[in-house]
C-alpha cells in the first residue's frame, strides 16, 4: 500500500499518516460533531434541489420554456450527483476527507453565484450542474465517516441522525422555495446560500480529520465514460417518451443505453482500475436491498416533483402553497429518522421495511382513485402519510444490506447505493413529467389531461410498492 503524501497542510493531508490513528479513537468517542458538519453541507445542496421544484412555473414563463425542459434543472443536478457518486468509492481512497469536503463546498459556492446571476436557462443549468458537486461529493462521505467511525451495531442509530440533518432540507425546501418565489425573486434562494456554506467550509476546514490512509489509484477512465454515457443516453430517451412520433428514437436511446450498460459490464470484469466493483450484486443481501432503495427513491423525487405542479396547475395553487403541501411530511420525514434507525437496531429489519412500504403504497392507490376530486387539503395529508412510510423504508433498506455486508465490500454497496439513489432520482423526474404531460385526449381540458396523466404516474408508483413486498421478502430470507 502506498500511501497519498502529497496533499497539502491546507486539506489536512500531511497529518494522515503520524495522527491517524489518534483521530480515529478520537472520532470514535465524539463522532456526531465530524458527521453533523458534513450533514450539513449535503443539507445545502438538497434544501436547493427541492427548493427549485417549485420554482418551474416561475421559470417556464421567466424563460419561455416547456415543462420537460425546465425539469432538467433537478434531472441534470441529479444526474451530475449520480456520476459523481459513481466516482465515490475510487475518491474515498485516493483523497481525504477535507479534500473532499472543501471542493464540495467550492463547487457549491461557484454554482451558487452562477446560478444567481443567470441571465438565461442554459446559463442557470451549468450553475446547477456545478452545484451538484456538493451532494456528490458529501452524500457518500457522510456514509463513508460513518462506515469508518461508528460500531456496526449503532449503524442504524447513526445513519438515522446524519438523515435527520439532511432531510430536514426537503420539509424546508419547498417550503422555502415557494416563499421566496412569491415575496422575492427565485434568484434569493441562491444568494441566501452562499453565507451559510462559507461558515460550513470554515468549520470543516478545522474539524474534519482523517479516519483511514489514503492510497494511490489509476482511475478507469474508460468504465466511468461508458457508464456515464448509458446514464445520460437513458435519460434523453425517457425524456422524448410523451412526445409525439418519437418512438423510433426512442427504442434507439433505449438500444444504446442498454449496450452501453453491457460494455460496463464487460469492462468491469476485465480492468483492475479504480471505480467500483460490481460483485457486489452477486450477494443476495446487496440486490434485495438495493432494488427497493432505488424504487423508493423513484417514486419520492417523482412524487415531489409532481405534486407541487400538480396543485399549480390542476387546483390553481401559489407556489407558495405548492411547496407548503411538502412540509408537514417533509418534517416527519426528517425527525423520524432517529426512531427509524433505531427501529432497525432494536427490532431488525422485518418491521420498519414492511410497516414502511405500506405506508408507502395506500396513500398513492388513494390519489390514483381519487384523482382530480383532491384538494390541497387530502393532497397534504396524504402526501404525509406516504413521506412517512417512504422515509421509514428508504433509508433502513441500506442500512439493513450495509449491514449484512463485508467490511471490504461496504465502500463500493456505499458508491453503487449512491449512484442508484441519484440515478432513480433523475428518472423518477424525468418520466413523472413526461407523464404529465403525455395525455392528449381531444375533448379533454388541459387540466383533465394533466390529471389524467398524473393517474397514470400514480399507477406506475403503486406498482413499485407492490414489487417491493416481493424483494423485502427474498430480502430477509437472503439475510437468515
Amino acid at each position: 500500500m502506498r500511501v497519498n503524501s502529497t496533499a497539502n497542510k491546507f486539506y489536512g493531508g500531511n497529518k494522515v499518516k503520524s495522527t491517524a490513528n489518534e483521530q480515529n479513537d478520537n472520532a470514535k468517542k465524539h463522532p456526531f460533531l465530524v458527521i453533523t458538519i458534513v450533514a450539513f453541507m449535503t443539507f445545502m445542496g438538497v434544501l436547493t434541489e427541492t427548493s427549485m421544484n417549485v420554482t418551474f412555473p416561475t421559470l417556464m414563463k421567466q424563460f419561455n420554456i416547456s415543462l420537460p425542459t425546465v425539469q432538467w434543472v433537478t434531472t441534470g443536478y441529479l444526474l451530475m450527483v449520480a456520476l459523481l457518486t459513481i466516482t465515490s468509492a475510487f475518491l474515498k481512497r485516493r483523497f481525504t476527507n477535507k479534500q473532499l469536503f472543501v471542493s464540495a463546498a467550492l463547487l457549491f459556492i461557484t454554482g451558487d453565484i452562477m446560478c444567481g446571476l443567470a441571465p438565461s436557462y442554459w446559463v442557470l443549468l451549468v450553475g446547477r450542474l456545478i452545484q451538484a458537486g456538493c451532494v456528490g461529493l458529501t452524500g457518500p462521505l457522510m456514509n463513508n465517516i460513518i462506515l469508518d467511525i461508528v460500531p456496526p451495531h449503532k449503524l442504524g442509530t447513526y445513519m438515522g441522525m446524519a438523515n435527520l440533518i439532511v432531510l430536514v432540507a426537503p420539509a424546508l425546501g419547498p417550503t422555502f422555495g415557494g416563499a421566496v418565489v412569491s415575496f422575492a425573486s427565485w434568484r434569493m434562494i441562491f444568494w441566501i446560500t452562499v453565507p451559510i456554506t462559507l461558515i460550513l467550509l470554515v468549520l470543516g476546514i478545522f474539524i474534519i480529520r482523517q479516519y483511514t490512509q489514503t492510497e494511490r489509484y489509476e482511475f478507469d477512465w474508460l468504465r466511468f465514460g461508458v457508464l456515464a454515457m448509458g446514464m445520460i443516453t437513458l435519460l434523453l430517451g425517457f425524456n422524448i417518451m410523451g412526445q409525439p412520433g418519437v418512438l423510433v428514437k426512442f427504442l434507439c436511446y433505449m438500444v444504446v443505453s442498454l449496450a452501453l450498460f453491457v460494455l460496463f459490464g464487460w469492462l468491469s470484469k476485465h480492468s483492475h482500475k479504480a471505480l467500483f466493483k460490481l460483485s457486489v450484486f452477486k450477494r443476495p443481501v446487496f440486490l434485495f436491498s438495493f432494488l427497493p432503495y432505488i424504487f423508493l427513491q423513484y417514486s419520492n423525487i417523482g412524487l415531489n416533483f409532481m405534486l407541487p405542479s400538480y396543485v399549480q396547475m390542476v387546483n390553481g395553487a401559489t407556489a407558495f402553497i405548492g411547496g407548503l403541501i411538502l412540509l408537514p411530511g417533509s418534517v416527519l420525514n426528517g425527525l423520524g429518522q432517529p426512531i427509524y434507525g433505531w427501529m432497525l437496531d432494536r427490532f431488525g429489519g422485518k418491521l420498519p421495511l414492511y410497516l414502511g412500504n405500506s405506508l408507502f403504497l395506500v396513500p398513492i392507490v388513494i390519489m390514483m382513485v381519487m384523482g382530480q376530486q383532491m384538494s390541497v387539503l387530502v393532497v397534504t395529508i396524504l402526501y404525509t402519510v406516504f413521506a412517512t412510510g417512504r422515509s421509514m423504508a428508504f433509508g433502513n433498506s441500506m442500512a439493513y444490506g450495509l449491514k449484512h455486508l463485508p467490511r471490504n465490500e461496504q465502500q463500493d454497496a456505499n458508491a453503487i447505493y449512491g449512484t442508484g439513489n441519484m440515478l432513480a432520482g433523475s428518472l423518477g423526474t424525468t418520466v413523472i413529467a413526461t407523464m404529465m404531460t403525455s395525455i392528449h385526449i381531444a375533448n379533454f381540458s388541459r387540466v383533465q389531461n394533466i390529471v389524467a396523466g398524473s393517474r397514470l404516474a400514480f399507477g406506475m408508483l403503486a406498482l413499485f410498492g407492490v414489487i417491493n413486498f416481493f424483494l423485502f421478502r427474498r430480502l430477509f430470507k437472503s439475510s437468515k
